[in-house]
C-alpha cells in the first residue's frame, strides 16, 4: 500500500528540487502508482494483491483539469477498515514555494467525502476498527512548535499564522472518531519523530480515549543521525483495542549505541 507524500509532489517546486510544475508531478504519480485498483506487490500478481476502492468522483485536479483522486484507496481485512488520503505536508499545499489554493480546496473536499464514506462503510459493515493513512502531520495541539503546526486543541484551529491546510479536515475526522466509538488511528509520516500517542481532543478539551495516532519513522542524516527504521503493527479485531504497534530498529542504520553483541 503507497500514499503520496509532500517529497513527492508539492515539494517539488522548490528551486532545490527542479521547479518542476507540483500537478505535473502528482499527474506522474498517480500515473505511475495508482493506475490499477490493486494493491502493490506480489510481482504484480492479482491473485496476491488485496482489490481496492478506488475514489472515482472527479473532483480533484491535475494538469489538464478536473479528475478522480485516484490515490485516495479503501479496503477491509479480517473485520477491519483501512483508507488512504492525500493530505500533505507543506500546509497542505497552501504554503512552500508555489501555493495552489485551487488545488487545496479540490482535493480537500474530496478526501473529507472520502473519509466520511469510509466510516460509514465501516459502521454498516461492522468493522472493529478503522485505520486512515495520510502523510500530512497536522498537528493537534499546541504542544510541539517544532514538529507540527501549532492550533487550539478545542476548535482545532491553527494558531502560529500559518496558512491552515488542515482545520476543515481535523473537525470531519474528530466528529467520525467520536461517532464511530470503536478504535481509530491515524498513521503519518511528515515531522520524521516516531511516536504513539493520544493528542485528539473534544470540543470540551477532552481526550479521545478512541483514537491514536501513530507516527512513523524519518530521515534526519542532517542532524547527525539516521532515523531510517520501520514500525510493525499488530492487528486483533477480537481484542479491546484492535491495534498495538512495534518500533523495529534497522541494525546497520544505529548511530549513537551499537547493535548488542549475540553471546553465542
Amino acid at each position: 500500500m503507497i500514499t503520496p507524500g509532500d517529497n513527492d509532489w508539492t515539494d517539488c517546486d522548490r528551486p532545490s528540487n527542479g521547479s518542476f510544475n507540483s500537478l505535473e508531478r502528482l499527474d506522474h504519480e498517480r500515473q505511475v502508482f495508482f493506475s490499477t485498483p490493486y494493491s502493490l506487490g506480489a510481482f504484480g500478481d492479482q491473485r496476491k494483491q488485496i482489490l481496492q476502492e478506488v475514489q472515482q468522483d472527479v473532483t480533484c485536479l491535475g494538469m489538464a483539469g478536473s479528475v478522480p483522486c485516484v490515490e485516495n484507496r479503501r479496503w477491509t481485512y479480517r473485520g477491519v477498515t483501512y483508507a488512504t488520503v492525500n493530505i500533505q505536508g507543506s500546509c497542505n499545499n497552501l504554503c512552500d514555494t508555489a501555493p495552489n489554493t485551487d488545488e487545496y480546496l479540490a482535493r480537500n473536499a474530496t478526501n473529507i467525502k472520502w473519509l466520511q464514506d469510509t466510516f460509514a462503510q465501516a459502521k454498516a459493515n461492522g468493522a472493529a476498527a478503522v485505520m486512515v493513512v495520510g502523510q500530512a502531520d497536522p498537528g493537534f495541539d499546541l504542544s510541539d512548535v517544532t514538529r507540527a503546526p501549532l492550533r487550539n486543541p478545542k476548535t482545532l484551529a491553527e494558531t502560529d499564522g500559518q496558512p491552515d491546510g488542515y482545520q476543515d479536515f481535523l473537525v470531519a475526522f474528530r466528529n467520525e472518531i467520536v461517532g464511530f466509538v470503536k478504535p481509530v488511528v491515524y498513521v503519518h509520516g511528515d515531522s520524521h519523530y516516531f511516536r504513539v500517542d493520544k493528542p485528539m481532543l473534544n470540543a470540551a478539551g477532552q481526550r479521545l480515549e478512541n483514537f491514536t495516532r501513530v507516527e512513523t519513522f524519518g530521515d534526519n542524516a542532517a542532524n547527525g543521525t539516521n532515523d531510517t527504521h520501520w514500525i510493525k503493527a499488530f492487528v486483533d479485531p477480537n481484542s479491546r483495542e484492535v491495534f498495538s504497534f512495534q518500533a523495529k530498529i534497522v541494525p546497520s542504520n544505529r548511530v549513537a549505541v551499537p547493535v548488542p553483541t549475540v553471546v553465542p
